[in-house]
């Protein structure tokens, strides 16, 4: 049974007597454990000790202020989210505090109700650097040998079971539904045996007409036909002593199975126009996502081809059966989108990561890549948030008959508190983005259009890491 480690708030002040009231009502309404120094040189050492996930500290102590702890602390975890307190109403001071990094500030007095919300989100936020932290390090740690990117099980299996075949000549089908990766596997298999020194040669065999197939695929002798001006090698002898994909076998036209099995049983090649053979040592790998049994059973391909052909297979799975790789994709697929792009500074929000985690994807890999690379190009701000991956209709699953509001996607299947966390979320950020967006990221101007004050505004941009700047032409 796995153990869950409370959360960890610390609270530094010079007031004993404060201390031990914030400690006595946080720790109930924040349902978290929580320590107590008097000093920010006691802070330092709990920090690196007793590792809190919240530090909630005083800026005026004697021995070092508030905004040398907040300082020090960022030097050592920049994920752990400092909540500063300020007795003397000094505006200035809880801004700097801000800028240098602070999640947020409060001001003496206030109101308990109010102080254990700000603690409750610096939790939050303190999860959510972390899991993108922990996300990095699983993204470097996948698999370096492949081009696969992710950890989950139904993966793991196929990757070993591709390097395995990699060290033997037979023929592999690999299968997958589209955008599981199949060409990706083919390339694994080929960059990993003895044949690797050779580029491998990749047939898209649906491209091309059945006429220009079979020359590309066996190539053809002078005069074979009208327009053949000259001898030309094909495919399979280019591959020679290398390896060919068939890319979607299924799709070859039943006239060249018959060449196609020629060549898997004899090891031979018959080019058009010419009444002699030619020996090639081609390893044949074949992909498909079609249902080839249901083929044969139409007389749409032919058995004994299959049986050549699924001498070994690989199947790899779905984005479904490995959805705990999704977020590892997307990352990996928007740092490549934001290298190629010049977008540096971009960020991919943790609220799109969750909707792209529960969404389904029935383009598998190649769309979850495509979604991913249009974000990055059209985004307008630089921060990705789930409107800018989705349409209006797959963000929601519809609309409430009772209350005419919008139900974000999935949000049935998550517990409630984290069903309200993702409503309010979705609802915040947007309502947000919308404002700065209609103020030119005037912040003062869209506080003021949104009736909120604005400190509240600012409070909100820092909580959905909203920056007025990418609001401005």
């Amino acid at each position: 049974m796995t153990t869950i480690t409370p959360k960890r708030l610390l609270i530094v002040d010079d007031e004993w007597d404060l201390l031990v009231l914030l400690r006595k009502i946080l720790a109930k309404k924040c349902g978290c454990d929580v320590s107590i120094v008097q000093s920010g040189i006691e802070a330092m050492a709990q920090v690196k000790n007793w590792q809190p996930d919240v530090i909630l500290t005083d800026i005026v102590m004697p021995d070092m202020d508030g905004l040398q702890l907040l300082k020090n602390v960022t030097e050592l975890d920049s994920n752990l989210s400092v909540v500063v307190m300020t007795g003397y109403g000094t505006i200035e001071i809880a801004v700097k505090a801000l800028k240098d990094g602070a999640y947020d500030f409060i001001e003496k007095p206030f109101d308990n109700s109010k102080v254990s919300q700000i603690i409750l989100r610096a939790f939050e936020r303190t999860q959510l650097l972390r899991e993108n932290r922990q996300l990095h390090r699983e993204l470097e740690k996948s698999d370096q040998a492949t081009d696969f990117v992710g950890q989950s099980p139904p993966l793991r299996q196929a990757i070993e079971l591709l390097t395995r075949l990699a060290q033997s000549n037979a023929t592999v089908l690999i299968r997958g539904e589209s955008g599981t990766g199949k060409e990706v596997a083919a390339r694994t298999i080929h960059a990993m045996s003895n044949r690797r020194s050779k580029k491998m040669i990749t047939v898209n065999c649906p491209a091309l007409p059945e006429q220009i197939l079979e020359s590309e695929l066996f190539g053809y002798a002078r005069g074979a036909f009208t327009g053949a001006d000259h001898d030309k090698d094909g495919l399979f002898l280019e591959a020679s002593g290398s390896t060919i994909l068939l890319d979607e076998i299924a799709d070859i036209p039943v006239s060249l199975q018959t060449k196609l099995l020629r060549v898997l049983q004899e090891k031979e090649i018959q080019p058009l126009g010419q009444t002699s053979t030619v020996k090639v040592d081609v390893r044949v790998l074949a992909s498909t996502n079609q249902d080839l049994e249901a083929k044969i059973a139409r007389g749409e391909f032919r058995e004994d081809l299959f049986y050549r052909l699924n001498v070994m297979t690989v199947t790899m799975p779905s984005l479904d059966e490995m959805r705990e790789d999704i977020p590892l994709l997307a990352l990996h697929f928007f740092k490549t989108f934001v290298e190629e792009y010049h977008r540096k500074g971009m960020e991919l929000s943790q609220e799109a990561l969750k909707c792209l985690e529960r969404r389904e994807w029935k383009g598998n890999v190649r769309e979850l890549q495509n979604r991913i690379n249009r974000a990055v190009l059209l985004t307008a701000g630089m921060i990705i948030t789930p409107s800018d991956l989705l349409s209006p209709e797959e963000l929601t699953e519809g609309v409430s008959e009772r209350t005419g509001v919008e139900v974000p996607v999935c949000i049935h299947q998550l517990p409630y508190k984290e069903a309200k966390e993702e409503v309010m979320g979705c609802f915040a950020s947007t309502y947000l983005e919308k404002a700065l967006t209609k103020s030119g990221g005037n912040v003062s101007a869209a506080a003021r259009e949104s009736g909120m004050g604005r400190q509240s505004f600012q409070r909100l941009m820092q909580r959905f890491h909203i920056k007025s700047e990418v609001f401005r032409e």
